[in-house]
């Protein structure tokens, strides 16, 4: 399960998902990262203003980690490779900030 996340409410809602796929409450989860469950909440909401901090404090309390790539390719080359940032968002899957694969005239990536 990959998600694709381009905005706070995207990762807002692959966190959630994430989140009931552990079967953990907002408030458990609260507990484990040291939040409260309305800053939890926001999170999953997409509220703009969360700290990046803290959306990586959540993230690996969920076992999730977060891969950035390029949206575009460069002629033939394709610039989707990783660029890993620190964490990734990941549960069973992934979430990747932007980047989609785009293969050349010869069908490679």
């Amino acid at each position: 399960m990959a998600d694709l996340a381009r905005s706070p409410e995207q990762i807002g809602n692959a966190i959630r998902r994430a989140r009931k796929k552990c079967g953990m409450s907002q408030s458990e989860l609260g507990e484990k990262t040291g939040l409260r469950q309305g800053t939890i909440s926001q999170i999953e909401k997409g509220h703009a203003a969360a700290k990046l901090d803290t959306i990586l404090a959540v993230l690996s309390a969920l076992d999730l980690e977060l891969h950035i790539r390029s949206r575009t390719s460069i002629g033939n080359i394709t610039a989707g490779g990783d660029i890993s940032a620190g964490e990734s968002i990941f549960a069973t899957g992934h979430i990747s900030a932007g980047g989609s694969t785009r293969k050349d005239s010869n069908g490679k990536k």
